[in-house]
């Protein structure tokens, strides 16, 4: 089969459209003719090697973490999703293997693309989708009335969080570029900061919560538009002992590990009485039935900025390496 495979950690030069083995579904794992998927900052994190401290693969490992497709076969024990049923997931974390024609993973993580909607969206739901989930409702603990910033609106992540944040009642308070103004509107942003003119820190205080997408200095700030007690979480900050323990399932030398490089950012939050938390979102079919049924209720719209064929994926890798999407990048392999 075609897959997009990195045969070594570094730049985009490693990483090409080659033939790999075709997968086979093992016990209570399902085989998937994938459709479509989506590009995430983390793929080419992974593949320059970033995060090797907690994930390592066999080289060459086929890349991609979320998927959209068809089910193919199943193996044994699998029953859940029969062939021929559309589906989309989020990979498990150590395994990838969503860019290539055929996937296989657990079944556990799979859950039903709904009628009517289209496998370029699904592909584009998984991982965003259910990091904003986990980190607005299971950390932050989003309840109607709760305020919360949410900078970076209009990316991948941003999109999901402020429809998220509004659907469990909250007020949404973003930043965005000219460009991207409009679209967080729309989406439901009830204060929007340019962050081409203006500071966020200047301008926002006594918040509940804030969900960090940006990291370095932007998270430091972030620490200070918080009332005492409250809560930053965090996808682009440094891991902190929790991360080891709750979201990768390690023992205390990851977690020695991980209190050693985020001490500094735990000592700022401290002085201001503020708990900051670095989330590594799990894979989780229920949860993502819980958003294919708010997607088709009209709650939640995927967000798609480009649409790339398979055999243009280094091309999509540039451009979400460049920083300009706005929503969701996706490789389609397959038409429906």
């Amino acid at each position: 089969m075609q897959a997009f495979a990195m045969t070594k950690y570094g730049g985009p030069e490693v990483a090409e459209l080659r033939e790999m083995p075709k997968p086979a579904p093992g016990a209570g794992e399902v085989l998937v003719r994938v459709h479509a998927a989506g590009l995430n900052p983390v793929d080419y994190k992974i593949r320059e090697g970033g995060l090797k401290a907690i994930l390592r693969f066999p080289l060459p490992a086929v890349m991609g973490n979320e998927i959209s497709g068809v089910v193919e076969a199943q193996g044994e024990g699998a029953s859940q999703f029969p062939p021929g049923t559309r589906v989309f997931a989020r990979m498990p974390k150590d395994q990838m293997g969503a860019f290539a024609e055929y996937a296989v993973l657990p079944e556990k993580f799979v859950a039903r693309v709904p009628d009517g909607v289209d496998m370029v969206a699904a592909a584009g739901v998984p991982l965003a989708g259910l990091t904003a989930l986990q980190a607005l409702r299971d950390e932050l603990h989003l309840t109607p009335g709760s305020r919360v910033f949410i900078p970076a609106g209009a990316g991948g992540v941003g999109t999901f969080a402020i429809q998220i944040a509004k659907w469990l009642g909250a007020e949404v308070v973003t930043t965005a570029s000219p460009r991207g103004r409009e679209l967080v509107e729309r989406l439901g942003a009830d204060e929007i900061i340019d962050y081409t003119t203006e500071k966020f820190q200047d301008r926002l205080s006594g918040l509940g919560g804030v969900f960090d997408l940006l990291g370095g200095d932007d998270l430091l700030a972030a620490f200070d538009v918080v009332k005492p007690g409250g809560k930053v979480v965090s996808i682009a900050g440094l891991p902190e002992p929790v991360t080891a323990r709750k979201d990768l399932g390690r023992g205390p030398l990851l977690t020695a590990a991980f209190w050693f490089v985020s001490r500094k950012l735990r000592k700022e939050a401290r002085k201001r009485d503020v708990t900051y938390r670095f989330l590594f979102m799990h894979p989780s079919g229920p949860e993502l039935a819980e958003l294919a049924t708010l997607v088709e209720a009209g709650k939640i719209e995927p967000v798609i900025d480009r649409v790339f064929p398979f055999a243009q994926m280094k091309e999509a890798m540039a451009y979400l390496e460049s920083g300009r999407a706005k929503g969701k990048v996706v490789v389609q392999m397959a038409e429906e």
